[in-house]
């Protein structure tokens, strides 16, 4: 199973961050060439790839490791051990940087559908077992921002306010139009849910509702409320219009 949470908070900035830091011509080509070089590279043959001073080579080396994209570490060459200092070598880390503006979660709609087909019952169809898996994966994640926070009963305001530290962290853009009701300025899915908006909206309906429940907020929902350019789901009171919970074009 997958791990629930897809990314730290923060994750918007420091892909930006990273980004940043690869504007500068020297570094994006020394990153590339310590990326396919297949062994840890020294400062020396990073400087002379790309044709720069070992000292400069190190001040962008070291930039790099700040952003998270290279790790360093010493290395004596070929595994013989000599007097002196050993050189220090970088390598890539795993580090994936993706920047989109606004914020989307394509990932976490693709982690979502592969547990539901890895885990359809017999008695499911393809969407329902999508459906189920979104509820669970929000359920989870509702709980264990609980047992985490410790927050005590949640009733609607208090609940509200507890949930948008999620919805920034996706990228939903609440807005508080009432101290009641959340209105998700930006899709995390789009342009997924105008394809298919009745399994992306229905996902995202029961995923967030999970995760209500999983935190044990009272008297609020999460209802189909679909406007152009913003998410399909609204968070409100249990009251909510009739008219709200009408699913609409996406």
């Amino acid at each position: 199973m997958a791990s629930d949470q897809t990314a730290p908070a923060d994750a918007a900035g420091s892909a930006i961050d990273s980004v940043s830091v690869l504007s500068e011509d020297s570094r994006r080509r020394m990153f590339a060439f310590i990326r396919r070089a297949g062994h840890a590279v020294t400062r020396d043959e990073a400087a002379a790839n790309v044709g720069i001073s070992r000292k400069l080579a190190a001040f962008h080396l070291d930039k790099l490791v700040e952003a998270g994209l290279l790790r360093a570490r010493y290395e004596t060459p070929g595994g013989i051990r000599k007097v002196g200092r050993r050189p220090k070598v970088y390598e890539p880390t795993d580090a994936q940087i993706t920047v989109t503006i606004p914020d989307r979660r394509h990932e976490l709609l693709a982690d979502l559908l592969l547990d539901a087909v890895l885990t359809e019952e017999a008695d499911e169809n393809a969407t329902q077992a999508a459906m189920r898996t979104a509820e669970q994966r929000g359920l989870r994640m509702g709980a264990a921002a609980r047992e985490e926070t410790r927050p005590g009963r949640l009733g609607p305001e208090r609940g509200l306010t507890a949930c948008e530290e999620l919805l920034e962290e996706y990228g939903y853009e609440p807005v508080r139009e009432t101290p009641t009701r959340l209105r998700l300025r930006n899709c995390p899915f789009h342009p997924l849910a105008a394809k298919a908006p009745d399994l992306v909206c229905g996902m995202n309906q029961a995923f967030l509702s999970g995760y209500l429940t999983g935190l044990e907020v009272n008297g609020i929902q999460a209802v189909l409320a679909p406007e152009s350019g913003e998410c399909c789901v609204r968070l409100g009171p249990n009251d909510t219009d009739r008219e709200d919970q009408t699913p609409q074009d996406h």
